[in-house]
């Protein structure tokens, strides 16, 4: 009888839920506890929850996307009504939290792990965009929109890892226009400025549809790329390989090499090979190749210049010191 019951209550909710207002959203995000400790708690199949959170959970970790600061954790119950993820096109959409939902609509898509996305309305943070049936479409945090295709490939993907061919773009002149090339990728041969025409004999239409399918794609595989240069059209043949910048993490082409840094250019995270620079956390770059750098942008921009070898200068405790780059 209470399976039953249930059964009835879900249909019932779905139903008006679908019919209208946002009001039964909220109600969902309220009885689920989604909002707890300034993260994101959304429960999904099974006793299943996607996080979204700068601090480790304390619960068991399926997995973990470093990139988008999502996490996957199991709990011992499950909640009975989960969010779903409805990869169909939504007629209406409205950003939700635990108290109340704003109709709107998203301004700015999401362009791979270099721009979130942007929506037409604001809440309190953290909060997600529900479609009018109460399905999962985006996560919205402080940097912009996680959209649901990037929550679905983390629900769907064994380990999480993105594909790179080397280059970062965006949207410009009615062109998708590369505004950065990875100068360690090996035979990257993207220059700033290209517009990007096909991928793989398809046109591509846009920056973000154009990078879900380099950063979805496998690791290893060949692609072809036709790009206009200038007056000229050239076509490449690339390789995807793996990406190691991007989203909440630092994205300066030096992650590939091992180092990461924060906002400020201090070293956050180093890899073990690194170590042997001399490098901690916490050293805070000063200088790219006799240019003085302020943030990862100004850093990004420089150093793909330098592709042979880049001089680093840093500081720790008022002493500076150099550090090679090949």
């Amino acid at each position: 009888m209470l399976r039953l019951f249930l059964i009835l209550h879900l249909f019932f909710f779905n139903v008006y839920a679908c019919k209208g207002g946002y009001d039964f959203c909220v109600k969902k995000a309220k009885d689920a506890k989604i909002i707890h400790d300034r993260a994101l708690f959304i429960p999904v199949e099974k006793n299943h929850r996607i996080v979204f959170s700068r601090q480790k959970p304390q619960s068991k970790i399926l997995k973990h996307d470093p990139f988008l600061s999502l996490y996957l954790i199991e709990e011992k119950t499950s909640f009975a009504y989960p969010y779903d993820l409805n990869m169909r096109l939504q007629l209406g959409t409205a950003i939700v939290n635990a108290e109340e939902a704003k109709e709107g609509s998203m301004l700015v898509h999401q362009v791979g792990l270099d721009f979130f996305g942007k929506y037409s309305q604001k809440l309190s943070l953290p909060a997600i965009i529900s479609s009018s049936c109460c399905s999962l479409e985006a996560v919205v945090s402080k940097k912009g929109v996680i959209e649901k295709e990037y929550l679905q490939y983390f629900l769907k993907t064994k380990k999480v890892r993105y594909a790179d061919i080397g280059v970062r773009v965006n949207d410009a002149n009615r062109s998708v226009v590369v505004i950065a090339s990875d100068p360690y990728m090996p035979d990257n041969p993207f220059k700033k400025g290209d517009c990007i025409l096909y991928y793989d004999n398809k046109k591509v239409k846009n920056a973000a549809s154009f990078m879900k399918k380099v950063l979805f794609g496998s690791l290893g595989v060949k692609h072809t790329v036709q790009i206009k240069r200038g007056g000229t059209l050239l076509t490449f043949e690339v390789q995807s390989r793996q990406r190691y910048g991007g989203g909440f993490l630092s994205d300066t082409f030096l992650e590939q090499k091992g180092i990461y840094f924060d906002e400020g250019l201090h070293v956050s995270r180093l890899k073990k090979a690194f170590k042997n620079y001399g490098l901690k956390s916490g050293d805070r770059l000063i200088q790219v190749n006799g240019i003085t750098v302020k943030n990862q942008e100004e850093l990004r921009k420089y150093i793909e210049n330098f592709k042979d070898c880049s001089s680093l200068l840093f500081e720790r405790n008022n002493f500076q010191f150099f550090v090679k780059i090949k």
